[in-house]
């Protein structure tokens, strides 16, 4: 009987995505921090003599969150889901520029189709980062994935980050090892040298409470999670998570690339950077949630679907997950409907404890109209003060 070959799993990341497209049509702020998330105000001036005149953070003023910035932007501070407010003062100086869904939906499906060129076994984990089976493609694997990585750039003309290795744990962790414009090729054997050095925080799935659990018992990086007492991590975390974290720190992870051409529900979910409480910090998770629920109507809408259920989940400081889910009569893909339903959902929670994580999710889907609505801005308030 012939030997099954060992898995190859590559997770595919496109470096600052949104910000990199944005650089592609204004070349001239490369090299500078620049954050994108801003409104109609933050659209570029085009002056008499042929430059443009660009929006500074500093006069930024409403509720939105960054939805992406450079790297330039992220060395002074600035990342994804962080207040705008909060990162005019990180970053005065910093571009601000509107986003545009429609450009970074078509240069996904651009860097997409290229990946397609090399294998099917893709599973879509957004509009900037994929997983790819790579067991079956012949060939080594560094000379694989900087052959993937030039068909992206020829493509885009951006850059990504790939990473290879035994499993999609392994992979997401080492598409961040080397960024921008990585290639990292992982074994078990790199596990002790380039795993287990790196914070705690940085697996997927260890947020910043869950973090700061950790280091109260003397826990700070992927080693020395590896080598904690199992029943202390059980005391502090419960059976199930205690379980996992031991199985993520040691390399563990049998999860399977899901290749779906028929998926059962779209979500979005974000971590925020400390726990939120329900009144005093409305003013960030209320666009917190906006944007939540315009990147799933995007998704959808990418994809071709609408749904009849539409979902809440919310977990608290104390790990505590709740959901609510409302049923709807018509099938919705556009960012006011699901957020008129996610308020709905809202309206059933108690919000007796604070946040630390906010998601949305569209399920029982099917194949949306040609005439389902378009999604457009929504930015009403809602009821964190119930």
């Amino acid at each position: 009987m012939t030997e099954p070959r060992p898995r190859r799993i590559a997770h595919l990341d496109m470096d600052a995505f949104y910000a990199s497209v944005e650089l592609l049509r204004y070349p001239e702020l490369r090299g500078k921090p620049v954050v994108i998330g801003g409104g109609r105000d933050a659209v570029p001036e085009m002056l008499p003599d042929g430059t443009r005149r660009f929006a500074k953070l500093r006069d930024y003023v409403g509720r939105g969150v960054v939805t992406t910035s450079t790297y330039e932007a992220r060395a002074l501070g600035v990342f994804s889901a962080m207040g705008m407010m909060k990162a005019a003062m990180l970053a005065p100086d910093a571009i601000l520029l509107p986003t545009d869904f429609d450009s970074y939906r078509r240069y996904s499906r651009l860097f997409k189709e290229a990946v397609r060129s090399f294998t099917d076994q893709i599973e879509d984990r957004g509009i900037d980062e994929i997983y790819i089976d790579l067991t079956d493609v012949p060939g080594e694997s560094r000379e694989i994935g900087s052959r993937i990585k030039a068909a992206v750039q020829q493509a885009t003309n951006l850059t990504c980050s790939i990473a290879i290795a035994p499993n999609k744990l392994l992979a997401k962790i080492g598409s961040e090892l080397d960024k921008p414009d990585g290639l990292t090729i992982l074994s078990v054997e790199d596990l002790e040298s380039r795993i287990w050095p790196l914070a705690a925080k940085k697996v997927n799935g260890i947020g910043p409470r869950a973090n700061e659990r950790l280091a109260s018992i003397g826990i700070g990086t992927v080693g020395e999670l590896a080598a904690a007492d199992p029943a202390l991590l059980q005391e502090h975390f419960g059976r199930t998570y205690a379980e996992w974290l031991a199985r993520i720190a040691r390399g563990i992870d049998d999860r399977a690339v899901i290749v779906s051409s028929e998926p059962k529900s779209m979500s979005r979910e974000t971590t925020f950077e400390r726990d939120m409480h329900a009144i005093r910090d409305r003013a960030v998770l209320t666009p917190a949630l906006t944007g939540l629920c315009e990147r799933v109507a995007g998704d959808l809408q990418r994809k071709g679907y609408a749904g009849r259920t539409v979902g809440l989940k919310i977990k608290f400081a104390d790990f505590r997950i709740v959901t609510r889910d409302l049923s709807l009569a018509e099938p919705v893909a556009d960012t006011a409907a699901i957020r008129r339903a996610v308020s709905e959902c809202l309206k059933r929670v108690t919000l007796d404890r604070r946040i630390r994580l906010i998601g949305v999710r569209v399920g029982s889907l099917e194949a949306a109209s040609d005439g389902a609505p378009a999604a457009g801005p929504v930015q009403r308030e809602l009821p964190f003060d119930r």
